[in-house]
């Protein structure tokens, strides 16, 4: 994937929530977690950060989860449900961003993505740890 910066237009399934974000490292970013939330959400992420994050329309529309430490804020549409982005637990000063709410963009456009150990967290020991690598091998 691409790794210079990169602007993407992005949406939630309903088009209630609409947002503009600058990506820094482009979608070289994409990350998935091992934590509860991430396993079950499956969402691939990329990078943003919190001034490279412009809601475009429906911020009325957004719903926010928190839990454990309530240090990250997960952001959905409550009309379909769909999880847009979230402010990061170890990186506050960032948003991930559901790479599969970008215009033009589709989780099964990235071959390999990281996926960093959620479970360990990077807060609670000191130290990131990538848990493996997801491949996508399209069928010929």
């Amino acid at each position: 994937m691409a790794s210079e910066a990169q602007t993407h237009d992005g949406a939630c399934h309903c088009g209630a929530v609409r947002f503009r974000v600058h990506l820094p490292e482009g979608l070289a970013s994409a990350r998935r977690c091992t934590c509860s939330l991430c396993r079950m959400r499956g969402a691939i992420a990329v990078s943003a950060p919190l001034d490279g994050f412009t809601i475009l329309a429906g911020e009325d529309a957004f719903s926010c989860y928190q839990f454990n430490t309530r240090t990250a804020k997960h952001y959905f549409c409550a009309h379909c449900g769909i999880y847009t982005h979230h402010q990061r637990r170890s990186n506050p000063q960032q948003y991930g961003v559901n790479a599969a709410c970008l215009a033009g963009v589709s989780p099964f456009d990235f071959a390999e993505v990281i996926v960093n150990d959620g479970v360990h967290h990077p807060s609670d020991t000191g130290r990131s740890r990538v848990a493996g690598i997801l491949r996508f091998t399209p069928s010929a």
